[in-house]
């Protein structure tokens, strides 16, 4: 076990109470947990791609990065007209 997997150890921890603001929050509040989880499990990859010297698993962290970032956003926009 080296140092990134360490990390990477460290901050999925850091999921959790991501996960418990999403599940026990108003909407709102879940929506900035989801993208704080979003960024968190990213880095998570990225750390772990780095501790197994795998360079073809850094892919998967930047379009998850990408496309959590849109699915935010369409996610607030449907939530928005639901709401008026």
């Amino acid at each position: 076990m080296n140092v990134w997997l360490i990390g990477a150890t460290v901050l999925a921890c850091g999921l959790l109470p991501c996960l418990y603001v999403c599940l026990r929050a108003p909407i709102l509040d879940a929506i900035v947990a989801l993208e704080t989880a979003s960024a968190v499990a990213a880095l998570v990859l990225l750390l772990l791609a780095e501790g197994f010297r795998r360079p073809s698993y850094f892919a998967l962290p930047i379009v998850l990065a990408a496309l959590a970032f849109v699915g935010a956003l369409l996610f607030v926009r449907f939530l928005g007209e639901r709401s008026q």
